[in-house]
């Protein structure tokens, strides 16, 4: 038998070529790791009324894709609570590696540190937060809370909302896209809730706010929605040199998530103490905003009752500490 019809001696393994797809480095596992999470650095669009948009549909996939439920007010207060804080370094680094049942205690201490300065507007926005003290609450909810905190932050939310300057913190409205999207498009409609794009309220306020106003004037909105043209008006007063404290905001909105929203965004923009949001309807007879005043005075009498009380166990408790080092123990008096 001819030699050709025998197999042919393997080539020694030094000497055959590595195939292409060996010299490429193995592809990286898509496993989450468990080290510390850092923020994205996030491209914001140079506009910032496009970037509150982007913040909320971000917010919007993440809370839909992990499957968050149709509680509305849990996404909008979520992002509501973290717009109150600012941007100091390292915060969002920490927010991030939160877990998602250390979520809710995080919101309850940033909306009662608001609340300690203004009782009213947080009662008013209590639709926004009131779930995070549900003692048991839903597994998967919180895991959408734990998504939509990631998405709000690796989206740049504190680079819009966080800023120490309230004409920064004011240059966008981000809750009005958020409860826009939220809503559902025949709610929309029953309630005839169409919010005022922020361009056309900026127009407004520059035509109407001219450099006569002087303070001490107030500024009504019998359907105040988010607060967006308050915004404007506020961004207009600060443009001509004007303190937006020095003047009265009477804001109104019969829906109780746009007068929540308002109360909140009242507090970021910083329009001041003398502004108050009511939620009621505005066709209805009311004499000068005399409800919302008098519910605006019980939540201070409030704040006032509970502080006091708090002050009192605080002083007994100090009291009782200083006792136990002044009294001998049993042990040692034997």
């Amino acid at each position: 038998m001819s030699d050709d019809f025998l197999p042919r001696a393997a080539a020694p393994a030094a000497e055959r070529p590595a195939p292409s797809w060996a010299k490429k480095p193995p592809p990286k596992s898509k496993a989450r790791t468990t080290g510390k999470i850092t923020a994205r650095r996030y491209a914001a669009p140079r506009d910032a009324h496009e970037h509150a948009r982007k913040i909320a549909e971000n917010v919007l996939d993440a809370w839909y894709q992990n499957f968050g439920g149709s509680s509305i007010d849990v996404p909008l207060g979520t992002v509501a609570g973290l717009s109150l804080l600012r941007n100091v370094p390292g915060l969002a680094d920490w927010v991030l590696n939160l877990t998602p049942e250390e979520l809710p205690q995080l919101l309850k201490e940033i909306y009662l540190g608001h609340w300690i300065k203004r009782p009213d507007l947080l009662n008013r926005a209590i639709r926004l937060y009131d779930w995070a003290w549900n003692p048991e609450p839903d597994k998967q909810q919180l895991r959408a809370v734990h998504a939509v905190t990631r998405s709000a932050i690796n989206t740049g939310l504190l680079d819009l909302t966080g800023h120490d300057d309230a004409w920064q913190r004011s240059e966008a409205d981000v809750l009005s896209p958020l409860l826009t999207g939220l809503r559902h498009k025949s709610d929309k409609k029953w309630r005839g809730e169409y919010h005022t794009p922020a361009c056309i309220t900026d127009l407004m306020a520059n035509m109407t706010v001219d450099k006569d106003i002087q303070p001490g004037m107030s500024f009504r909105e019998p359907a105040v929605g988010s607060g967006t043209m308050f915004r404007s008006v506020a961004q207009r007063l600060r443009d001509l040199g004007l303190n937006p404290h020095d003047f009265h905001w009477y804001g109104n909105d019969i829906d109780s998530l746009s007068a929540g929203c308002a109360a909140i965004n009242a507090i970021i923009w910083d329009l001041g103490p003398r502004c108050l949001i009511g939620c009621a309807d505005s066709l209805a007879p009311d004499d000068d905003y005399a409800k919302t005043r008098a519910e605006a005075a019980e939540a201070f009498e409030q704040r006032d009752r509970y502080m006091e009380t708090a002050s009192t166990i605080v002083a007994h408790q100090r009291a009782l500490a200083l006792l136990d080092e002044l009294m001998p123990s049993k042990e040692t008096a034997a």
